[in-house]
């Protein structure tokens, strides 16, 4: 091999010898070698990492195989060892762009330029991109880079280069495991979250929202949802952009709802003022996300303070009467029906509330409309429930 080494990308290479990787195995300090030439290292004696001069507290030896296989991508692209093949250049490249963020010598402008490049890189899908940017391990860089910070780090200077880390992390949080996002969930890591999602752009918000999304979407990051579910000022933030920022407020609505999906942050969300951001928003002429935002009061009806909160809610009830016949959007219907039903079969205020709003004309149009055969069943249902009184029904429906 040595006679092409000059070809060889940086990262295939072992070390020690100079040579392309054949069997990689990584170290307790992270740093990966053929496994003969450190085992002889080790053999002679030697109880420090080569690369680091680290003393290792355990000497075992891991195979690398993400990066066997990288490598086994590489030989099969051919030829072999072009130095002009674009494959050998975009590891080379990524590597550069790498070390510049990593480094404390580093301008902000080189690292700005850096995080521009890897977000066009990212954009670009290619499997053997994905194996790189895998490989290099960038999403565990950028996320000690952003939420590795300190209160005095987040200010408006820093929030170019912060935007622009979040933005790279979304494109590369659906190449890969998502376990190294539980970094947040160290206390002063979680406490620049919750700093950046009060103090930052709208850009940074729609980012944390990506973020929280994601945590829900995998087993690997269960704890860490409901750790963000259950940050009393964190879900107040995100209730307050729901109500005032309606350039992130879908968003915000996806992030909701993706703490909705645990049960043991639904008190937390209902504190927070979950239902009545939500009653907003639906209430808003920007809705739409409304049946993401009715499935989240869906959820929400399981908790007997979240009904006495949305029954003691000044619009809760009308709101929803006024979602029960929406002929462009039968998701939304269907859920109003359930939550209508669900509050009406317990509180008696709710029942003539609904009555008083209009509910009986709008479901006997529900039942005329081509909605779904489900929500015919829940809107007769909840005929019945409130013709069960007629002097409260004030009318015969028949």
């Amino acid at each position: 091999m040595n006679e092409s080494q000059n070809t060889i990308p940086h990262l295939f290479r072992c070390p020690i010898s100079l040579d392309l990787l054949e069997d990689p195995v990584t170290l307790c300090t992270g740093q990966t070698y053929d496994r003969s030439n450190i085992e002889k290292w080790l053999a002679a004696g030697n109880l420090t990492c080569p690369v680091t001069m680290q003393k290792l507290h355990d000497p075992s030896i891991v195979p690398n195989h993400t990066l066997r296989h990288l490598i086994d991508q590489w030989l099969q692209l051919g030829p072999q060892f072009d130095p002009g093949n674009s494959e050998t250049s975009t590891i080379d490249s990524l590597a550069s762009l790498k070390r510049n963020l990593e480094s404390h010598e580093s301008s902000l402008e080189t690292k700005l330029q850096a995080l521009t490049k890897i977000s066009l890189l990212s954009d670009e899908y290619c499997s053997f991109k994905k194996s790189c940017f895998l490989q290099l391990e960038f999403l565990p860089l950028l996320l000690e880079l952003v939420f590795g910070r300190t209160e005095s780090q987040v200010s408006k200077n820093d929030m170019n280069f912060i935007e622009l880390a979040l933005c790279c992390i979304r494109k590369l949080l659906p190449l890969g495991s998502l376990e190294p996002l539980n970094k947040i969930k160290d206390g002063s890591k979680l406490a620049t979250f919750v700093l950046l999602f009060e103090k930052g752009t709208n850009s940074v918000k729609t980012s944390l929202c990506r973020v929280i999304e994601s945590t829900a979407s995998s087993s690997e990051t269960e704890d860490l949802c409901s750790i963000l579910g259950n940050s009393h000022k964190l879900v107040h933030e995100i209730v307050q952009v729901v109500n005032q920022n309606h350039e992130v407020s879908g968003d915000a609505i996806k992030a909701m709802s993706a703490l909705c999906s645990l049960q043991s942050n639904r008190e937390s969300l209902l504190r927070g003022g979950a239902i009545d951001g939500i009653m907003r928003y639906i209430s808003s002429e920007r809705r739409y996300l409304a049946p993401i935002a009715m499935r989240i009061v869906e959820k929400l009806m399981g908790l007997e303070s979240a009904r006495e909160a949305f029954v003691n809610h000044p619009n809760g009830v009308q709101t929803l009467v006024n979602m029960v016949f929406r002929v462009s959007d039968q998701e939304c219907s269907e859920s109003a029906v359930e939550v209508l039903l669900t509050v009406c079969g317990e509180f008696g205020r709710a029942r003539e509330e609904a009555i008083e709003g209009g509910v009986l004309t709008r479901l006997l149009l529900l039942l005329q409309s081509q909605c779904s055969n489900t929500t015919k069943s829940k809107a007769r249902m909840l005929l019945k429930l409130l013709r069960s009184d007629p002097a409260k029904a004030g009318l015969d429906c028949q």
